[in-house]
Formats: structure tokens, sequence, C-alpha cells
């Protein structure tokens, strides 16, 4: 059995209060085992960066748990399981420009957290480590004295994966981290989030919304829809037996490189009013040996008869 970095349980995110409270993730559960990459994808407003950005103890959660190493890490904890959670769990954010600070030096950005925390014994010990965090992600160390509107958005991204290396973490959130690239720079950013993986051994939360991009990097893969997850299955499982509506509309939307097959093929549109919950109420099943998916019994019974 693969040993499980991250335990999600039941976890609700809202925002607001009274009338305009705003559920963001309802009842939300998985696992993240040590080693692999799991991709949370959905459309935009889903709440896949919300459950991100909650595991990292970003946006405060409103109900369930989340465990990190069987520890929960969610709502108070102490000072020493807090400092544990920043060193070994660090994000990707999707902006390479918002996230960087416009007025500070390659240096001190990535060396931010740190100096924050003090893990360094002198300074030159604080440069090695900055130096060589640039290097791995594929950057001149001297690129440490210039500001980051100097750098394209390939390369700000590069920045952005060395502050999160420098912690030295095994856990990366990487909240869709190719997103704002020009296409011929994705492939160079999701090579270098592979090759970090291989030799360093990382976990990663990946969350996007180009599937295409999902079956390159992603061992398992979680849909999400308004908030919870109805579907989650190994990769190849989900791309070649997709059981739930939404997921046949989201790999329906996948454009195919074959102009003809592209133009004959036939677009999924999802409707959410063809689920009828009112008496028979939903539940979250395994259908089949790790593939889960969220319905009724009358569609349960259905997807079993797909597989």
């Amino acid at each position: 059995m693969a040993e499980k970095l991250i335990e999600i349980k039941n976890l609700q995110v809202s925002f607001g209060r009274g009338r305009k409270k705003f559920i963001a993730v309802d009842r939300v559960s998985f696992d993240i085992y040590k080693g692999e990459t799991f991709a949370l994808v959905g459309e935009s407003g889903s709440g896949k960066t919300t459950i991100g950005r909650a595991i990292l103890r970003i946006n405060p959660t409103t109900a369930g748990e989340i465990l990190y190493k069987g520890k929960k890490i969610n709502g108070r904890i102490s000072k020493e399981l807090d400092k544990e959670i920043i060193k070994n769990c660090q994000m990707v954010f999707q902006d390479p420009m918002a996230s960087l600070n416009e007025r500070a030096k390659v240096d001190y950005i990535v060396s931010e957290g740190l100096i924050n925390h003090k893990l360094y014994k002198d300074e030159q010990d604080r440069k090695n480590k900055v130096d060589q965090a640039l290097r791995d992600v594929g950057l001149l160390p001297e690129f440490a004295t210039r500001f980051p509107h100097e750098f394209s958005g390939g390369q700000r991204q590069r920045i952005g994966i060395a502050r999160a290396l420098v912690m030295e973490p095994e856990f990366i959130v990487a909240d869709e981290p190719i997103s704002a690239l020009d296409v011929s720079i994705r492939a160079q950013v999701l090579n270098l989030l592979n090759k970090l993986k291989r030799e360093r051994g990382l976990t990663y939360l990946f969350v996007a919304h180009d599937l295409s991009v999902v079956r390159f990097v992603s061992d398992r893969v979680a849909v999400i829809y308004k908030g919870r997850i109805v579907e989650l299955a190994e990769t190849e499982e989900l791309f070649n037996h997709p059981l739930h509506p939404y997921t046949k509309a989201l790999l329906a939307a996948v454009p195919i490189p074959d102009p003809r097959k592209e133009r004959n093929k036939e677009l999924l549109i999802y409707d959410p009013a063809i689920h009828d919950y009112s008496v028979d109420k939903p539940v979250w099943e395994e259908i089949s040996a790790g593939h889960y998916v969220y319905g009724n019994r009358k569609e349960l019974e259905q997807y079993r008869k797909e597989i």
C-alpha cells in the first residue's frame, strides 16, 4: 500500500455569512499518496484552487479535516506543526507576474522563506541555496541580482518554482502553473516539474482545467464541479472510461489534432438538470478498483454497465 501524505475528509470551505454565505468546497474527500501527481480538474470557479489553498492553510476551512502524515493541519495547530507545514508544503502560483514582488530582487524573492524561518547557517549558505535553486530550474545564478520585470513569463514561473524548491519541500500545490504561459514555454515548465519530481521524490497536487496537460503529468485525476468531486480515477482509466456526464463533457471539449475528426466530433454540453436527486439521494461510491463516481443508485447501476 502506498503511503498517504495528504488526507482530505469531508472538507467544506465557505465564504461570507448568513444570506451571503457561499459554499466553495462542499464535503470533498480524497487522499494524495507520497510520490504521485494528483490532478484536480474542473472549470473556473469550481473550487480547485480553494482546496489547494486550504491544504496550505491560506484559506480557513468551515468543516472537515485535512491530515498531513496523519496529523490534523486545519484549524488551530501548534507553532511547531505550523513551521513544519510551511517548510514541507509549498505552492507554485498561477500568475507568475502577480505572485512575485516587483520591488524585490530575485535573490530576496527566492530566499524569503529561508530568511523568515532562519533555515540557513550564514549569509554564504543562504546565497548558495538560492544559486542552487536557480540552477535546478534552469536559470543562471547571476539572475539573482535582477528584478522580476526583467524576465519573460516562463522565466518568472521558474523563479516561482525556485522559491518553492529552496525550502526543500516534499509536497507542492501547482496551481495552474502553465495557464499564463505561451504554448512553446508550457512544455518546458511541465518537463521541469516532472524532472524535479523524479529527482527529489516530490508529491504534487496539480490544479488545472486543460485535460490534455493533465493526461501528460498526472497519476490520478479528480473531476470537480461546483465544489463537489464527481469522479476520481487513475488518469488513463478516466480518459478511456469516463462515467459521469460532466467528465464526458470536459473530455469532449479537448481539441483533437486531426482536423477532420475535430470537425465531425460531437460536443457534449453538461446539464445538471439531468440528475433527479429529490428522492434517490446521491452517494460517493467506488464503481471499480480505484474508480469513484458521485451519483444516486439508479445512476450508479448505469455506470456499472458502462465499465
